[in-house]
């Protein structure tokens, strides 16, 4: 017959196999499985001492992950608007730097590209830690090196350069070759004087008492025949004038005097500026209202006369197409003897000063602007 439970027998425990028991959850006891072994004693101390260091290990793998999403979203984020010049963590050497670099302007940093485009977010100046000075530094030489480049760019297109080649010459424009004008020369010749040839013909200078005052107006129609050229001083072109003239003849027993000329004028064309010396001289024939044949004595022999004239003055260039010349002009009108024996050849000898206006006919050489 089975004894009751209350009076089975204890199993007696030994304290050895005690010391490795430990309570359940309902307060018994649980014995150790079979087969463990019991760890040594200095399996013991090793792992007492690498325990501690375990999860100090797990925050430090968590705080790079976490790092790395951080760098990775402000990667991804726009850099804002923030000059550099007033980063805390520049040092005051680096922000001298830059700010002697880009002298009195402040431009954002986010909006200036690399200088290599392989630099990330590291070179950026907000970047820097102020115990990176040296980076700093870098960059800001960087700019200094950037900057010239980009003020040459804004000077560059402010102010496009333009080549010798390109510059318009005026005396260029105005003395060519195959050029046409329209002149009109208006004169006052009050000065009576011998003719100039007469150490030629063997006479001798001598004035008559008749004096005269010639007021020749004249148009003329003039053909620059070859383009600027020659040496130094004689540097220039020559031009045909084709002119016809109607003389006032305020003082003298003679009232007017109509001609035809022909003759040639050489421009002394300089390499700088608008004034251009010029010599020329005409030859033609005329009719005038002789008074000799009516008893005036010293007045001209006969109506069909010849006339020459020469002068020399300067011509202001305004532009392309329009000329102003001064300068002096003398006058001869003669028969060349004609007249005798019948009539006397006395000749009128004048000169005085002659203003003159030109203009450009036609289209200009190459289709300069004026």
């Amino acid at each position: 017959m089975a004894n009751p439970p209350s009076e089975r027998p204890r199993k007696l425990i030994s304290p050895q196999s005690r010391k490795y028991r430990s309570l359940s959850r309902y307060g018994e006891y649980l014995t150790p499985a079979r087969g463990f072994v019991h760890p040594p004693g200095i399996v013991r101390v090793v792992l007492f001492l690498i325990a501690p260091l375990i999860p100090l290990q797990a925050q430090s793998d968590e705080g790079l992950s976490a790092r790395a999403q951080v760098s990775r979203a402000s990667m991804e984020k726009p850099a804002e608007h923030k000059s550099p010049i007033h980063d805390p963590s520049l040092s005051a050497v680096s922000v001298k730097t830059f700010a002697a670099s880009i002298g009195n302007r402040i431009v954002p940093y986010s909006g200036v590209q690399p200088e290599f485009p392989f630099f990330g977010p590291s070179s950026n100046p907000e970047n820097l830690c102020g115990s990176c000075p040296n980076q700093a530094q870098t960059i800001a030489s960087n700019e200094e090196h950037r900057a010239p480049a980009e003020n040459s760019t804004l000077t560059s297109k402010a102010q496009p350069a333009v080549s010798p080649s390109e510059r318009v010459d005026l005396a260029r424009s105005v003395y060519y070759k195959n050029r046409l004008e329209f002149a009109l020369d208006v004169g006052w010749l009050p000065v009576n004087i011998p003719f100039v040839f007469d150490v030629f013909l063997g006479d001798g200078y001598n004035l008559t008492p008749l004096r005269y005052t010639l007021v020749p107006v004249v148009a003329s129609l003039r053909w620059q025949i070859n383009d600027v050229g020659g040496p130094w001083i004689f540097r220039g072109n020559w031009d045909m004038t084709f002119s016809g003239s109607a003389t006032a003849i305020p003082r003298g027993p003679e009232t007017h005097y109509f001609s035809y000329d022909m003759g040639i004028r050489r421009n002394f064309v300089p390499r700088r500026g608008k004034l251009a010396p010029y010599f020329d001289g005409r030859v033609g024939l005329g009719r005038i209202d002789a008074k000799e044949p009516f008893g005036v004595q010293f007045a001209q022999g006969q109506n069909f006369t010849f006339t020459l004239n020469m002068g020399s003055g300067v011509r202001y260039n305004f532009n392309s197409r329009y000329t102003f010349s001064v300068g002096l002009n003398w006058m001869h009108i003669s028969n060349l003897y004609l007249s005798e024996p019948k009539f006397a050849n006395y000749g009128i000898n004048v000169y005085g000063p002659q203003f003159g206006f030109d203009v450009r006919l036609g289209r200009p050489r190459h289709h300069m602007s004026e």
